[in-house]
């Protein structure tokens, strides 16, 4: 539980733990965003990490005038950070995401290798480039895709265009509207309202396919 509060917290008031860490470590913020942001889509135990609330508020920090840190050098560092990420995780999956789906388990179901594989199939764009868009899902898309052997050049162009315009919309938009007087004063509501609005697509996949069930 204490975890989960400290989660929660370092989520809703992001904009002050990054400011912390920025005088408190100066350039050494570069690294530290850089390995935030690869472990959230590199490492699939690290889904809860807030990938889309770091960019935005990092970008909005980067605004301020005496923010000592390149908007443009943080821009690339961090592209590479979800590319690089999104890499791993596909060769975690690849070499190792079998062994975890068993007819036993729980949650490897594999039913849910078998649904995937076929979403995979027919959504294969969509799938890696909106991903990046949904907090948790980012995280396992990646593995997924190395479970179900996606051909690595499609998984690569798709990996790299959803990356770029990741940490291009989000960093960019914390850096052109986090100094809006109204989102410094409510950062706290804006995070949510950032978590909320990615969450929407799956849940309303959801909301479909179980409307569908219960009409066939």
């Amino acid at each position: 539980m204490e975890l989960i509060s400290t989660l929660i917290d370092f989520i809703l008031h992001i904009d002050k733990h990054l400011i912390d860490i920025t005088q408190e470590y100066q350039t050494w913020t570069y690294l530290i965003l850089f390995l935030i942001i690869f472990a959230e889509t590199g490492l699939v135990v690290t889904p809860f990490l807030p990938g889309d609330s770091v960019l935005f508020a990092m970008g909005a920090l980067i605004a301020k005038p005496e923010t000592n840190l390149s908007l443009w050098v943080m821009l690339v560092l961090l592209i590479a950070a979800a590319i690089i990420g999104d890499f791993v995780n596909y060769e975690i999956g690849k070499h190792f995401g079998q062994r975890v789906f068993t007819k036993d388990s729980k949650i490897f179901k594999l039913s849910y290798l078998e649904k995937t594989q076929s979403f995979y199939n027919k959504y294969g764009l969509k799938t890696i480039i909106y991903a990046r868009f949904v907090p948790i899902i980012r995280t396992f898309a990646p593995f997924v895709a190395g479970v179900v052997k996606m051909p690595y050049s499609k998984f690569g162009l798709y990996n790299i265009v959803g990356g770029v315009l990741w940490v291009t919309m989000f960093l960019l938009g914390g850096y052109f509207f986090g100094q809006i007087p109204f989102v410094k004063n409510n950062f706290s509501i804006v995070v949510l309202a950032i978590i909320g609005i990615s969450l929407l697509p799956p849940i309303i996949e959801v909301i479909k396919e179980k409307t569908a069930k219960k009409s066939a």
